[in-house]
């Protein structure tokens, strides 16, 4: 009883097209001349413009190490050598700059008292020179100490491990405990906020990019985001015949994303294009529906060639400003009736 009621219900039910008064529901695009040029997708790297190794710059037993992981900005602390035989040292050269200080004083003084008995004839003009000469190796001696003093400060000012840049503690070359000599790894400081994208493409296509250009580049399966190019390096070798672009980074990416980085390979021209929807591949070829001033559909057979983004050219017997299908061309019948609908009524 139920099918029956199902049948019946089926076969009284009006069809789509006839509850648009017997025309076919579609939506239709503009087929528009616009500037293209063919392209090529070449694989590229996000990488961070401060991408820094930290090694140590005085030998020593490291007392920590900052935790991977670890957020620091520009100037903290990120591991630290133990400054013990460094600090007695200051002290040391501290006293024999006082020392030299005081005897710099003293002949100082001496010698002005010698000038002034010269002036009486109590002096001799050799005491006066031994004693000037005394009072300028004296100085000699304070400066030489002086310096040797703030080398010693200069390397337990090294004992700290410093963030050059702000970023993350992205790896640990050395653990608290180990010792290090000059020029061991320590830590790995990666800028997270500060990235471009790195790609390679041959250098026969080199002159159709320059800095400034905005590329495509997609990550993934993601929607394709726009990037600059910030620069063109046009150095190929004889292993490699490829160009490097970079290109700055916007979006909130990782460090190491590969990335699809779309690269004209030829001039950019004016093509006629239409919406990529408006495309149907059957099997007697690619063909466009028209949409004509009496709203009828006429069927078009097309052959495409560039495409960018949701457009591609086509080329064949339409015109710009023609009005396309792009939604409910799949089942469309040359010479059918059709209703064009807005796009915010499409279910």
């Amino acid at each position: 009883m139920r099918n029956t009621i199902f049948l019946s219900l089926v076969l009284l039910a009006p069809p789509l097209a006839a509850q648009w008064g017997g025309a076919s529901p579609v939506q239709v695009g503009e087929a528009r001349v616009t500037a293209m040029a063919p392209t090529m997708q070449v694989a590229g790297t996000v990488v961070s413009r401060q991408d820094a190794l930290l090694s140590a710059e005085v030998e020593g037993r490291l007392v920590n190490v900052a935790d991977v992981g670890t957020r620091v900005q520009a100037g903290d602390v990120i591991a630290s050598i133990e400054d013990t035989s460094l600090n007695l040292r200051a002290l040391e050269l501290a006293a024999e700059v006082a020392r030299a200080e005081a005897r710099l004083e003293f002949l100082a003084a001496e010698l002005r008292r010698v000038e002034r008995l010269a002036e009486t004839n109590l002096a001799a003009v050799s005491q006066i020179d031994q004693t000037r000469s005394e009072r300028d190796i004296a100085a000699s001696d304070l400066a030489v100490v002086n310096a040797r003093l703030q080398q010693v400060e200069d390397q337990l000012a090294r004992t700290r491990i410093t963030a050059p840049f702000e970023g993350v503690v992205v790896e640990r070359r050395a653990q608290a405990g180990e010792r290090v000599a000059v020029g061991n790894a320590v830590v790995r400081l990666v800028n997270p906020n500060s990235l471009e994208v790195v790609a390679r493409a041959p250098l026969d296509y080199y002159r159709y990019v320059r800095s400034g250009d905005e590329l495509a580049v997609r990550a993934g399966q993601d929607e394709p985001m726009v990037m600059p190019v910030r620069t063109v390096v046009s150095v190929g070798g004889e292993a490699q015949h490829v160009f490097e672009l970079r290109l700055d980074v916007n979006e909130a990416l990782p460090v190491g994303q590969t990335v699809r980085v779309t690269v004209p390979t030829a001039d950019v021209r004016e093509v006629l294009a239409v919406p990529r929807d408006a495309l149907v591949l059957r099997g007697d070829g690619i063909a466009v529906f028209i949409v004509g001033e009496d709203n009828t559909a006429r069927r078009i057979r097309v052959t495409t060639g560039i495409g960018e983004g949701e457009w591609i050219e086509v080329q064949g017997p339409i015109q710009a400003g023609d009005r396309v299908v792009t939604r409910g061309n799949e089942r469309l019948r040359a010479g059918q009736e059709v209703a064009v609908q807005m796009p915010t009524e499409s279910a």
